[in-house]
């Protein structure tokens, strides 16, 4: 903690002063539109370059992620990097297989009719070919040093949020992602031998698109649908 920080003790417990910096409306309005410009170019990509990736960037969105709010700031997330490649096929192999049955038996008619224009099937050689592999892990509760179980709070909207960062500061780094939800995902802490506090939340596949790619041609939602004022 730097010595020039404006500390205050409140209930035995340290303040540090905060500010932000402020702009005017012009610039306002000018940054959140360039801004909302930017995200406006993000889309999920199925189809990835194994160019290689400075692993200092993926440390560097993992650590953008990881300043998300979360209840009582208990931080109940833990990302796993994964580059070996004998551990991203074993993730693929396990993925396809459930993957499989979902396409096959678990899924509705509905829910498949639903999937068509995404272009997706129960093949995923992303998660060989991108050269990293993001696996947001949730933690509902923690072991102290003694054994004893405490409690954490807002769990799912806490690694939610963290998840909306990540895949923020991925795209700002010039990377694609995607989202990939394989169901049941208790294979991944399996594979990746994680303890018995931590659930799988998401995956995403990390790097650069492939040199040809297409995503779907979908309208995201206006302003007028997504948002109500009330003045």
């Amino acid at each position: 903690m730097s010595a020039q920080q404006d500390i205050k003790v409140i209930e035995d417990h340290e303040f540090i002063k905060y500010s932000h910096v402020h702009y005017e409306h012009s610039e306002m309005i000018e940054r959140s539109q360039k801004f909302y410009d930017w995200m406006e170019t993000r889309r999920s990509v199925r189809d990835f370059s194994d160019k290689p990736v400075p692993k200092e960037v993926i440390e560097n969105v993992i650590m953008s992620a990881s300043t998300a709010p979360s209840g009582a700031h208990k931080q109940p997330w833990t990302f796993c990097v994964v580059s070996n490649p004998e551990i991203k096929k074993q993730i693929r192999e396990a993925a396809e297989k459930e993957e499989y049955e979902s396409y096959t038996k678990r899924m509705s008619e509905e829910w498949l009719d639903d999937l068509k224009p995404m272009g997706t099937n129960w093949e995923k050689p992303f998660l060989e070919t991108a050269p990293y592999l993001i696996i947001v892990f949730k933690r509902p509760f923690e072991f102290d040093p003694e054994g004893k179980k405490h409690q954490n709070y807002y769990v799912a909207e806490s690694v939610g949020l963290a998840a909306g960062f990540l895949i923020t500061a991925i795209h700002d780094a010039g990377l694609v992602t995607l989202t990939h939800t394989p169901s049941p995902m208790n294979f991944l802490a399996k594979i990746l031998n994680r303890p018995e506090n931590e659930r799988a939340f998401l995956l995403l596949p990390v790097g650069y698109e492939a040199e040809e790619v297409y995503v779907p041609n979908n309208r995201r939602k206006s302003l007028d649908e997504v948002a109500v004022f009330y003045e």
